[in-house]
């Protein structure tokens, strides 16, 4: 394995890490209400756990207001129970047709809690950045031991996983500060 292939994989494991935390601030509610906050609903489909983007349209009709059309009427009553059982703060309103999410606008404790939780992410993106620092780094002392590069090719191959480093967790700070601002904004 050469160090470009460390530094690749370095940087890719890093790009993961910055996606799976953008992904992780779609769950969490800003001013403006989401429709991830039910990505992780599940309704009975046939007998098969299956998300609710995929029996129905899910939009976000209004800033406090999530709409669900199912595609097909009798899994009304099976969404509105999966969305009672999810527990997200909501109680549903079934008109018959569809399926409103009515969310009250946050208080500012809800958005100073958001913010926490934020900041709870982008920490979990930092500890997995520092965990593919570490395998670089073993990877690297590993060919050193193997004779394969010098003492100062392991040196300087460190030095650069940690600029890497680095670099990651200055995104990650910044991320958390857009998403912080943006939660806070009344």
């Amino acid at each position: 394995m050469a160090l470009d292939d460390i530094y690749n994989n370095q940087k890719e494991h890093i790009q993961k890490s910055l996606e799976a935390l953008k992904k992780d601030f779609m769950t969490l509610r800003s001013g403006k209400v989401s429709t991830a906050v039910v990505e992780n609903v599940r309704i009975d489909y046939y007998g098969t756990p299956t998300p609710l983007t995929q029996v129905g349209s899910v939009l976000a009709t209004d800033a406090t207001t999530i709409t669900i059309s199912p595609w097909e009427k009798n899994l009304l009553q099976d969404i509105e129970k999966a969305i009672q059982e999810a527990n997200i703060g909501v109680n549903p309103n079934n008109d018959g047709e569809v399926i409103k999410l009515f969310f009250p606008p946050m208080t500012v404790e809800q958005r100073k809690e958001s913010a926490k939780g934020a900041k709870a992410m982008g920490e979990k993106a930092k500890i997995a950045v520092r965990n593919v620092r570490k395998d670089a780094n073993n990877k690297i002392k590993a060919l050193e031991k193997e004779k394969e590069i010098t003492e100062d090719e392991s040196k300087k191959a460190q030095d650069t996983v940690q600029k890497n480093t680095d670099e990651a967790i200055a995104q990650v700070d910044t991320l958390v500060k857009e998403k912080e601002a943006e939660l806070l904004k009344v």
